[in-house]
């Protein structure tokens, strides 16, 4: 470890593609900047509840710019989201909680596939239109991944357990201690204090806040 490296952690919901987005930008930054980045995997849809936050697109004059901001976003970092205006209903019906429960569970045990994991769901579910709330799915996009059978099969199994249900909530919980009302929810320690960015499009204050 290099010295001093500030402690960037990223909670994230692969059914955000907002997460996504800040996810690869922070994959690329943590080569440039000095930072520690930590990936961790959490519950949008708690998130949404407990706060009594609405997702955005409920508002359609708000779903109609998203549209178009995802877009741009996309091309300009050069992340292959693929957005239309079915994606909001497809969202709206959609439980990402397997989803996450499966990553958090390789996150406790092979935490060296997480970063892959979590872009194969997203490219799933983001490029693809495909499902990932179904345990084949699931399979599936842990196989793309590159994780033997017999890992992903273990996995599959601790989803149920609650040491998995538990750690999941422990760490949706954590990050709406920190002021989190979303996802992403970028949280950066630095002077001894916690720093929340929201969102993808904050990242350069993020590095101007921590000296990058």
């Amino acid at each position: 470890a290099r010295m001093g490296r500030t402690v960037v952690e990223l909670f994230y919901d692969v059914i955000s593609p907002y997460s996504w987005l800040g996810f690869e930008v922070l994959c690329r930054y943590q080569h440039v900047w000095n930072i520690d980045l930590r990936f961790r995997p959490a519950f949008l849809g708690g998130i949404m509840q407990q706060t009594g936050n609405k997702p955005p697109a409920m508002l359609p004059k708000r779903a109609e710019y998203l549209l178009k901001d995802i877009k741009r976003m996309a091309k300009y970092y050069e992340v292959p989201v693929k957005v239309s205006g079915d994606d909001f209903k497809r969202i709206f019906s959609t439980s990402s909680l397997a989803a996450m429960r499966f990553i958090t569970a390789i996150d406790m045990t092979k935490p060296e596939h997480l970063e892959t994991l979590s872009r194969e769901f997203w490219i799933r579910f983001w490029s693809q239109h495909e499902d990932i709330s179904q345990p084949e799915n699931i399979l599936t996009v842990a196989r793309q991944a590159g994780l033997s059978s017999e890992l992903s099969q273990k996995a599959l199994e601790m989803i149920s357990s609650p040491t998995v249900k538990d750690r999941l909530k422990q760490t949706t919980d954590e990050a709406m201690k920190y002021g989190a009302f979303g996802m992403p929810a970028v949280v950066a320690h630095y002077n001894g204090e916690p720093h929340l960015f929201f969102g993808s499009d904050r990242l350069e204050l993020l590095g101007s806040v921590i000296g990058e």
